[in-house]
């Protein structure tokens, strides 16, 4: 067990600040994690990370990752500036039941409001081997933390597919100070109880094993109260809207909102290096000096690209002045290919990208540009050039592009965000805010944003960064620390 009272472990399932890779020569290389919550904890840790008090737990996910984890003894050394990792090199079939089966095809649908009720074929044999494979993760999780707490060390569990974890560590380890955050939204009880009903109940007693839980906006936080109580009957204290107590057990468990901001000047100063600057020489020449919709999301069923281009035809359709002077960027990168939802909907949406290019180009005018490449200096430059950023998620636990995009703009942009997205409780009434089903409400708010006057832009985008830079990752992590006292 390790003596080292104040550390600080970050435990995110299958994302790490690190990965590895075999180069050439034969020797294992790393390279910095992906992902938006990789970047917010990264540049949350600020000072943490630097003087070496903290340690992130992962799965190992390649075999390069799991052959540098067993040479160091599952702690492989931290590249300069990096947070030391520890991967867990779980089976490869519990990991694909775990996270694939489990976490991304049930709880990730419940959560964003998307379960195929009609005809997803219910909760039989399968499942439960699958559920079992869950549990297991979350146990090969909570040993490993266990070996690493020692008095004062203060545990941050991440997302959904560790639900289970703080309850099974606090069994282990009964003295952990833990915090769990959620980065997804929050079901209602009425959706949440799809699930079968020792799946609903060992969740919410997994999550009430922290003292403290956290999500990204008050209505996620509400509805995991409302769970609490009515499928729990668990005792709910409300201190305000989306904070509260909850009694279970013998325990309190504190539930509070964090708001996700950007590191606008970290943003924007990455924003300046040539990369960034070269894609957006390449990205203006493609637009021949016409306003430019743009969009940066993963091809992911919550974000709502089939809409949006849907909204972006309509446009074409009801104001044809548009046509020939304004080109739509739609950076759409690959998601979860392993699952056959994600793939169907991904020949969608080159489907409709098709359609609407066969349909409104010209000899010189292509209406429409797709790029399925994930290329982060493209993104920037695509969001530092926009006229009107598109951002019209279904359900969205908050989404930083919203965000990023407007502390980006050099010269404003109108910001089109869907009221389901919890950014929207950030940053208000600086927004165009459309509901994500209504495919004519957005071509509308395509439209104003087109129209909008440059001065609002600015002082719209402007708006939307301070709100960005004033819930920077630094104090959303903080908060969470700062709440295991």
């Amino acid at each position: 067990m390790t003596n080292d009272p104040g550390r600080l472990l970050i435990v995110a399932s299958n994302r790490g600040p690190v990965s590895y890779s075999r180069a050439a020569d034969g020797s294992l290389s790393a390279r910095r994690g992906g992902g938006g919550l990789v970047s917010g904890l990264m540049s949350g840790l600020g000072s943490v990370a630097a003087d070496g008090g903290a340690l992130w737990l992962c799965a190992a996910l390649s075999e390069a990752d799991k052959e540098a984890a067993r040479l160091a003894g599952g702690t492989p050394p931290a590249p300069p500036g990096e947070v030391p990792v520890r991967m867990l090199d779980i089976p490869d079939d519990v990991f694909d039941a775990a996270y694939n089966d489990v976490a991304n095809s049930v709880l990730w649908f419940v959560h964003h409001l998307l379960f195929d009720t009609p005809t997803q074929p219910g909760f039989g044999a399968d499942f439960r081997a699958a559920w079992a494979a869950y549990v297991a993760y979350n146990e090969a999780f909570a040993d490993a933390l266990a070996q690493e707490c020692a008095p004062g060390t203060r545990i941050l569990i991440q997302d959904y597919h560790l639900s289970l974890a703080p309850r099974l560590l606090r069994d282990r380890y009964p003295a952990a100070r833990i915090a769990h955050f959620e980065h997804t939204p929050w079901a209602p009880p009425e959706y949440f109880q799809l699930l079968p009903d020792d799946v609903a109940v060992a969740i919410l007693d997994g999550m009430l094993g922290a003292d403290h839980a956290g999500f990204l906006a008050e209505r996620w936080a509400e509805a995991f109260l409302n769970c609490c109580e009515t499928v729990l009957d668990a005792d709910v204290v409300r201190i305000r809207p989306g904070s509260g107590r909850v009694r279970y057990r013998n325990r309190v468990t504190e539930v509070a909102v964090h708001p996700l901001g950007v590191d606008v000047a970290e943003l924007r100063a990455r924003a300046r290096q040539q990369d960034v600057r070269g894609n957006a020489l390449v990205l203006r020449e493609l637009a021949r000096g016409r306003q430019l919709i743009v969009r940066v999301d993963r091809t992911e069923l919550s974000k709502n690209i089939v809409r949006g281009l849907a909204a972006y035809r309509e446009l074409l359709v009801t104001h044809p002045e548009w046509r020939g002077r304004v080109t739509h960027l739609a950076f759409a990168y690959p998601s979860r290919s392993s699952l056959a939802e994600y793939r169907a909907y991904t020949a969608r949406v080159h489907e409709l990208a098709a359609e609407i290019n066969a349909e409104f180009a010209t000899p010189d005018w292509e209406p429409l540009i797709l790029d399925v490449k994930d290329d982060y200096p493209r993104s920037l430059a695509a969001c530092g050039i926009a006229d009107v950023l598109l951002v019209n998620p279904i359900r969205d636990g908050m989404n930083l592009v919203a965000e990023e995009g407007p502390a980006l703009s050099e010269r404003g942009c109108a910001l089109v965000l869907s009221r389901e997205a919890g950014a929207a409780a950030l940053v208000g009434e600086a927004a165009l805010l459309v509901n994500p089903y209504d495919v004519s409400e957005t071509a509308n708010a395509l439209h104003a944003g087109l129209i909008m006057p440059a001065a609002e832009r600015q002082r719209r985008s402007a708006t939307i960064a301070d709100a960005a830079a004033a819930r920077a990752p630094g104090r959303w992590l903080a908060e969470q620390v700062e709440a295991l006292g």
